[in-house]
């Protein structure tokens, strides 16, 4: 049960924040946070940001679990925690966003400089304001209304902020799992709100395994006038994306947990060749993103692969090598009556008067490692479907629903 006259309360400070929320959104955009596998310098400036942000709202218990990283400046990614002590500090919630975004892309995609925020439509645009300042600012204010009106939590709230999530968490939540010190306890409430759908009431509690691979394809280079003469590596991998795609057909069950309720197969990265017209090329490079149903093992999925990959170089002579950029297998699903689910169903559907449902998802987030480690972790957002796209934005009304939807929880928990 909830105190509704409380609840009420944090609600209305909460909407009294609408332009604090803003205002914090523009302050951690001007901060780009891209990881150094995506060109970037990490997160720490962004983190820093966000830390003197929150000693100024008056947050004032920090922990710190940087990683090493030779790779950014500094030497180190940064995870932190800020806390609110419960009454009973035995039971923890927490809600987990990353701090780290992807780079903007083709700026001429974009209708303005996308890392300085503005406001049309009642939407906050900008890279990263949707994956995952939405829902950064969100738990960061859903805390600092209990702070200011003097409401204790029933238990310890912990806010995470964490990096390295748009490549492999490697440096996040992997390095926090990986820790002497046990951070989490099964009874925990963990939220990580980085996937959803555009009513709120989606509550992920299953994602497919993800396979990132690269396909290098190597014959010989010849002039286009005289292609007797060499092996053309763009023909050879451009049949063997065809083939590949038939792996639909293979690994074919169904789930209707998920949408789209299937594995998927779909080629996307393709890097540039030769660089004229009449050019045969020796050598092509192309990338493959596989979403694989728990049902089936990526070990067999890989073997698959390599007997397609096989026909093709004896079919076209060419030498093909596959690497592996991400491999995440399917973890078991969070079940769909734990606690913390339940817990987050209410406060959707107080907040959004929405019927929740559990559901699994393609994409793939943190929960994964959790659940690995036998944790029981809910994924949820109000999202507006923009992430990784030009002209990103979230509805500041997601910002201030979703702050309520965390509210909730604190007060239940």
């Amino acid at each position: 049960m909830i105190d509704e006259v409380l609840f009420e309360k944090v609600s209305r400070r909460i909407d009294q924040s609408r332009q604090d929320m803003i205002e914090l959104q523009k302050a951690l955009t001007a901060v780009p946070a891209v990881g150094p596998a995506n060109g970037g310098d990490g997160e720490m400036p962004k983190a820093l940001a966000l830390k003197k942000r929150l000693v100024k709202m008056g947050f004032t218990i920090f922990r710190h679990f940087d990683a090493p990283d030779p790779t950014v400046s500094g030497g180190l990614r940064p995870n932190f925690l800020t806390s609110l002590p419960g009454k009973d500090d035995s039971r923890r919630i927490w809600i987990i966003t990353h701090l780290d975004i992807v780079p903007p892309g083709e700026p001429g995609l974009w209708s303005a400089d996308p890392y300085r925020v503005y406001v049309k439509d009642d939407c906050v645009y900008g890279r990263g304001t949707e994956d995952n300042q939405q829902d950064m600012v969100a738990s960061v204010f859903a805390a600092r209304a209990l702070l200011e009106e003097g409401i204790p939590p029933p238990a310890t709230v912990n806010l995470l902020f964490v990096s390295d999530e748009e490549t492999s968490s490697e440096k996040g939540v992997q390095h926090l799992l990986g820790l002497p010190e046990k951070i989490f306890s099964p009874g925990d409430w963990i939220v990580a709100p980085d996937s959803g759908n555009s009513e709120g009431s989606l509550i992920e509690v299953a994602e497919k395994g993800i396979l990132w691979l690269g396909f290098r394809t190597t014959g010989k280079q010849c002039h286009g006038s005289k292609p007797q003469l060499g092996i053309n590596a763009f023909s050879a991998a451009s049949r063997l994306v065809i083939e590949l795609t038939e792996l639909c057909k293979i690994f074919d069950a169904a789930d209707p947990l998920f949408d789209p309720p299937v594995s998927t197969f779909e080629p996307t990265k393709k890097e540039a060749n030769v660089g004229n017209i009449n050019t045969i090329p020796g050598e092509d490079v192309f990338y493959m993103d596989c979403r694989i149903l728990p049902c089936y093992r990526i070990d067999d999925v890989l073997s698959e692969i390599k007997k397609i990959t096989k026909s093709i170089e004896t079919a076209y002579r060419v030498t093909i090598e596959i690497s592996i950029h991400q491999r995440v297998d399917s973890a078991p699903s969070t079940p769909a009556d734990a606690p913390v689910v339940r817990a987050l169903t209410d406060a959707v559907n107080r907040v959004y008067q929405i019927r929740a449902f559990a559901g699994g998802v393609g994409a793939g987030t943190v929960a994964a490692y959790f659940r690995k480690q036998g944790l029981s972790v809910a994924v949820w957002s109000k999202t507006n479907m923009k992430a990784h796209q030009p002209d990103e934005n979230c509805p500041i009304g997601n910002m201030t629903g979703d702050a309520k939807v965390f509210a909730h929880l604190f007060l239940q928990a």
